[in-house]
């Protein structure tokens, strides 16, 4: 019976964790949504509560193993960080000169780590971490657009033509 009652809580618990990485991954996604990125709402909201159960999974769900050589809880973190790599990989892009999608890859990036917190059960880091970064995401943007050189950023094309006679070509 203490077995089934330290159970439930635990899967409580685990839930709660879900709930929070869903709604901190939430807040994340809703500022790249406003400004209209690649990975807006579902994707964040998806990264935050799927590396929230990895980790989740890496502490509870492989007890035989807990205490043998190979037991190694953050095989499984490390590998979420490989799989997030790629996804963030495939929201930048190159179009000419211009690189797009880096702070997007970013903040999926950061997205995945608040998750992981979640399923650690540090929930107060996950839930400052994410005031930081919405606050980073929103406020260096005012910034950007108030104090520095627009024309640093823009692209420019250049044409260069040259006209020469049949003759000396």
């Amino acid at each position: 019976m203490e077995n089934i009652i330290t159970t439930i809580l635990l899967e409580k618990n685990m839930l709660l964790d879900i709930l929070l990485a869903m709604l901190l991954g939430f807040a994340i996604g809703f500022e790249r949504e406003l400004t209209n990125k690649w990975a807006g709402l579902r994707t964040h909201m998806l990264v935050c509560m799927g590396s929230c159960i990895f980790t989740l999974l890496s502490i509870h769900a492989f007890p035989i193993f807990a205490h043998s050589p190979q037991a190694d809880p953050a095989r499984i973190a490390a590998q979420v960080l490989t799989g997030i790599g790629f996804i963030g990989g495939g929201t930048v892009l190159k179009h000419g000169s211009a690189i797009y999608g880096l702070t997007t890859a970013a903040a999926l990036w950061i997205t995945a780590s608040i998750g992981m917190a979640c399923g650690c059960g540090f929930n107060s880091l996950a839930i400052v971490s994410t005031v930081i970064v919405v606050s980073v995401l929103v406020l260096i943007r005012i910034f950007e657009k108030q104090f520095i050189h627009r024309g640093s950023k823009i692209i420019r094309k250049l044409s260069v033509s040259f006209f020469c006679r049949k003759d000396i070509m």
